[in-house]
């Protein structure tokens, strides 16, 4: 039996001490040098799968499949896909390994050309230029005229080319308001009142009623939802992310009632670029969809509209419309609002 070929087992710890005490006796062993780079070979891949799943990990937010015990075992899966594809040769860096550490001159390639000397900046650079300089470099002579390591250098490049590309033709992002917070009931009401006249001029609403919503769905702004990075949502309205929504989300846990009682979910979401985004996309979430055109036909009663908004299933809580409405007739926030004239106007 084998003793090396154990170390091709991801758990197998003991394989890996063997491996090292072999070579450490039997330094020009070349089955030895060889289980070696493959072994660096799969700590390499392993990165690789590792980047590409946490690429993926804002899909699995809120979803009960993926807990710690499931991404325990898939590393563990990913730890052994990565021996088995470092064995099976798919990357080739395991044999490029062997042939610079090997001592054979037929077999050797000019470090020059591994760290590229400055001569392989030349050559993307003339491949950024255009596309079709990649098939022209192609018959570029490299030192030591191995093909095989040729070839793979200019698959590098032409993905180095891609990504620059893709990068180059990104969509501009929307800028996005640096992180929001509020001392006081009051600096809440100022800093957002433009934005809620502005978008609840929309549908013929008043804007403190905007105002009381929003205090009510994050505590006067200091329980803004975060984001998985840890920065604002600008959701004032935990508005949810359903299969509608194709923009950015944010798993939270949340607390829905089911007859009556109160139970601990974790929903998605939704996150704006700025508090603007979150006014605009609650009056838009309002308009499209049917179920609360009976509460917009009742903007001019806010009392009215709150309560359509609790029959439509905006919120589960049997009291949200009166928790709202008793902010807004609250002594202290009329008090908060009276600086601004346009309420006194009637609005």
């Amino acid at each position: 039996m084998n003793n090396i070929g154990n170390s091709s087992n991801a758990l197998d710890l003991i394989g890996l001490q063997e491996l090292k005490s072999k070579s450490k006796m039997d330094p020009g062993n070349k089955e030895a040098l060889h289980k070696a780079a493959q072994h660096f070979e799969s700590i390499f891949i392993g990165m690789m799968l590792k980047s590409m799943r946490q690429a993926n990990a804002v899909f699995e937010e809120g979803n009960p499949m993926h807990s710690n015990t499931t991404k325990f075992f898939r590393d563990m899966y990913d730890s052994q896909l990565a021996n088995d594809m470092s064995e099976q040769g798919s990357v080739g860096l395991a044999d490029i390994i062997v042939n610079q550490l090997s001592g054979e001159n037929d077999k050797y390639v000019n470090a020059g050309v591994l760290r590229n000397d400055n001569r392989f900046d030349e050559l993307v650079g003339n491949i950024s230029k255009s596309p079709t300089s990649l098939n022209q470099a192609s018959t570029f002579s490299l030192p030591g005229d191995d093909q095989q390591i040729k070839d793979r250098l200019f698959a590098g490049a032409e993905k180095a080319y891609n990504a620059m590309s893709n990068e180059q033709n990104k969509p501009l992002e929307v800028n996005k308001q640096p992180s929001i917070s509020f001392n006081s009931p009051e600096e809440f009401v100022d800093s957002i009142w433009d934005y809620a006249k502005q978008n609840a001029s929309k549908i013929g609403l008043n804007p403190a009623v905007m105002i009381a919503q929003s205090a009510l769905e994050t505590g006067w702004g200091k329980h803004v939802l975060k984001d998985k990075d840890g920065n604002s949502s600008f959701n004032l309205f935990n508005v949810k992310a359903h299969r509608d929504w194709d923009g950015t989300k944010t798993a939270q846990s949340t607390l829905e009632f089911e007859n009556g009682i109160a139970v601990k979910k974790v929903e998605p979401f939704r996150v704006y670029n700025n508090v603007n985004e979150s006014f605009n996309d609650f009056v838009s979430f309002l308009k499209s969809n049917d179920r609360y055109e009976p509460a917009l036909k009742q903007t001019s009663n806010p009392e009215q509209f709150l309560q359509g908004l609790q029959d439509a299933g905006y919120a589960t809580d049997p009291n949200y419309a009166n928790k709202i409405l008793g902010i807004l007739n609250s002594d202290n926030f009329q008090e908060m609002i009276g600086k601004f004239s346009e309420l006194s106007d009637g609005e």
